[in-house]
């Protein structure tokens, strides 16, 4: 009997999972936990996703959607209602990324200058109010102590003020949350994806998504390439961010008196070495925009 065609989305798929794969067998996780997670991210799909937004999706539905029996959805469905999953990266990434939000767009945090300002442990305009404003419960030792530990904020030991030295914190050494960013900027970018393939039919304003690509760069100027798409990027995301970090309703001081929206843009730089494969040097600037 004749195979079926391996199809365009199956060998986008095969790509795909291939890392995926690689990250889960590195980090303990077998064959069967995976395949239980997908069942459950089927489910959720189907209730969430699939509804016709006049009745609530039914068992029988979503086993109709998904290929699993009526008896599987149901003990997925429950384990979903009994668990907090969440696509939002853990609490500490997420709220010390808010205190540097802070520092850098809260016009109170700001020297004369306008740019952050050094900012004593304790007192009214201070390092641990800024903490208090925008992570909450979080000791601000705590705080402190891992912006420290992962570059972002400098201590003077002449007078004790501290410096911010980066405008973005990025967890080191800690895999856990390393493994929750993973996971919202996949999950990000599938759904960008996402959204293009179905726009045309739906008629949605494509999101912007585009690569540059070459694959016959010599290994010599790899390092020169790697600096200077790290310098580049992370200018343009500071720049944007200066246009976007202010509208922010807990950085402008509006709270949550009107709908909110999340959004963003990610940039990933990406190098890998193509064994057996000769290159051209032309370059491969995709967009992606519309499918």
């Amino acid at each position: 009997m004749n195979k079926a065609p391996f199809s365009p989305l199956n060998q986008a798929l095969l790509r795909i999972l291939r890392p995926l794969a690689r990250l889960l067998l590195r980090n303990g996780i077998p064959y069967g936990e995976f395949t239980e997670l997908v069942k459950r991210a089927y489910v959720e799909a189907a209730f969430e996703d699939f509804s016709d937004g006049r009745r609530r999706t039914t068992d029988s539905k979503a086993a109709v959607l998904t290929g699993l029996t009526r008896k599987e959805v149901k003990r997925q469905r429950e384990i979903l209602a009994g668990q907090t999953l969440s696509s939002k990266p853990s609490a500490n990434t997420n709220r010390a990324s808010r205190v540097v939000s802070g520092w850098v767009h809260d016009a109170r945090y700001h020297g004369n200058d306008g740019q952050p300002a050094r900012l004593p442990f304790e007192g009214e305009r201070s390092f641990t109010s800024l903490v208090r404003q925008y992570s909450g419960d979080m000791p601000p030792r705590s705080v402190l102590d891992e912006l420290i530990r992962v570059g972002v904020v400098f201590s003077d030991e002449a007078d004790g003020y501290l410096i911010l030295k980066k405008r973005a914190y990025v967890p080191a050494g800690d895999s856990d949350e390393m493994l929750a960013i993973f996971g919202e900027d996949v999950a990000d970018l599938i759904r960008t994806i996402d959204h293009n393939l179905t726009g045309l039919k739906q008629d949605h304003q494509p999101l912007f998504q585009r690569t540059l690509t070459y694959n016959n760069i010599p290994v010599s100027v790899i390092e020169q390439w790697r600096a200077l798409a790290a310098d580049r990027s992370q200018q343009l995301l500071e720049h944007l961010d200066d246009w976007l970090g202010p509208h922010d309703q807990d950085v402008s001081g509006t709270g949550d008196r009107t709908p909110a929206v999340r959004t963003g843009v990610s940039i990933f730089y990406f190098e890998e070495s193509p064994a057996g494969q000769a290159g051209s040097s032309a370059p491969e600037t995709t967009d992606r925009s519309e499918p």
